[in-house]
């Protein structure tokens, strides 16, 4: 992995994700936090968006996932959001973690997370 990284934090979103009716009926907010790995070196030398990852549409397509096909676990949510990282040709590996804050635990706490990282094969 190459040291280089674009992170975006805290983007949230609502969707309809969980096993329990009420989650699927209600919705509920997530939180996104996403490191991409990428040689950002060429846009840098060449002061060029198209050579690296625009954090702006990368964001605009996340939050579509969020909002988009329920699943039943945040895991699985987790994957497709990495799914989208890496259809960035520039990216070889990305860090996604889903936030749950409104999970239904029912004592106090302050999140649930799940943290996944993935890579090109």
């Amino acid at each position: 992995m190459t040291g280089d990284r674009i992170s975006v934090r805290g983007l949230r979103a609502r969707g309809r994700h969980g096993v329990l009716p009420a989650e699927r009926e209600l919705g509920q907010e997530f939180v996104l936090d996403v490191t991409l790995f990428l040689d950002t070196s060429p846009a840098a030398a060449a002061d060029d968006l198209t050579k690296t990852v625009h954090y702006g549409e990368l964001a605009e397509d996340l939050v579509k996932v969020v909002e988009g096909e329920p699943v039943d676990l945040i895991e699985t949510l987790a994957q497709r959001l990495a799914d989208v990282c890496l259809a960035r040709e520039r990216v070889t590996a990305a860090e996604v973690s889903v936030h749950k804050p409104a999970a239904p635990i029912p004592l106090p706490f302050d999140d649930v997370v799940v943290t996944i990282t993935r890579s090109r094969a």
